[in-house]
């Protein structure tokens, strides 16, 4: 796949962001940030592993810590884990930064994603669930640069004339919210399904686009949905799995999807397409 920057520039290509592009972060304090889902189980659980059922993937952990503790503990902890600490933006977000892609989707929970756009306008999308107010399961906010702020809209007011966003799993700012439990899961896949998790703009927008999968846990079955629905129409794109072997479920994903996966490390890939 060539001319990966050129794509990213006019909105052909576009990347998703998983959590495995915070792999090497080191906080200032000296401690990891979570890169996968078993340091995520870690970290929620202040260093402790859990029993082998509950570390298959981190959202059936959550969902166990929430049940003893509480969802306001889930909560808070996700939002210990990422505020908490003062540490630099991974180099995959240096690296957008240079491109300013048109339309991002990040999974990761943090925000240095808003960080990097915060000198320009944009929308920014964050998914929400178990709400009964509505069907739609996400938030939609415009951020003014002039005033380093951003306000809630409605979805009728989201356009293409702006970068766009997307961070389905929630983020720390600008307001504290998360899809990190199985219950949360399933109560955002389940509308997704019934088309209610992105907006209708995007709909539209991501028909016949390709995707650059940057971190993303194809392994682990959450994710390969959440990346399913998110990316509905596409006509293919690239994976970065620095991988021995992938399982047969990442081949899968990666066959059905007519994707093409570089066996290279995220790093790596982004020396080779500087901007």
């Amino acid at each position: 796949m060539d001319k990966i920057v050129e794509k990213l520039k006019s909105g052909e290509l576009i990347p998703f962001l998983g959590m495995g592009i915070f792999e090497g972060t080191i906080a200032k304090d000296g401690s990891s940030l979570p890169y996968d889902s078993d340091s995520m189980i870690l970290a929620l659980n202040n260093g402790r592993a859990m029993s082998q059922r509950l570390m298959y993937e981190y959202s059936r952990a959550a969902m166990s810590l929430e049940q003893r503790k509480g969802r306001e503990f889930i909560i808070q902890m996700t939002n210990h884990i990422f505020s908490s600490k003062e540490y630099e933006i991974p180099k995959t977000y240096k690296w957008l930064s240079e491109i300013k892609p048109k339309y991002i989707i990040d999974t990761t929970l943090d925000d240095s994603l808003q960080k990097i756009y915060s000198d320009c306008d944009h929308f920014l999308i964050l998914g929400v669930s178990r709400i009964t107010a509505d069907y739609d399961r996400f938030m939609i906010y415009k951020y003014d640069s002039s005033k380093a702020e951003y306000t809630r809209v409605e979805k009728e007011s989201l356009s293409l004339d702006l970068p766009i966003l997307f961070k389905p799993m929630g983020s720390t700012k600008p307001e504290m919210n998360f899809i990190i439990s199985d219950a949360d899961f399933v109560d955002w896949l389940t509308e997704a399904m019934g088309g209610y998790a992105i907006p209708p703009v995007l709909k539209e927008y991501r028909k016949d686009k390709e995707y650059l999968f940057m971190g993303v846990d194809f392994a682990r079955d959450t994710f390969r949905m959440v990346a399913n629905e998110i990316t509905i129409g596409l006509k293919g794109g690239v994976t970065l799995l620095n991988k021995e072997e992938l399982t047969k479920k990442e081949e899968k994903f990666i066959k059905t999807h007519s994707l093409e996966n570089i066996k290279v490390s995220i790093d790596e890939f982004i020396d080779s397409h500087g901007k």
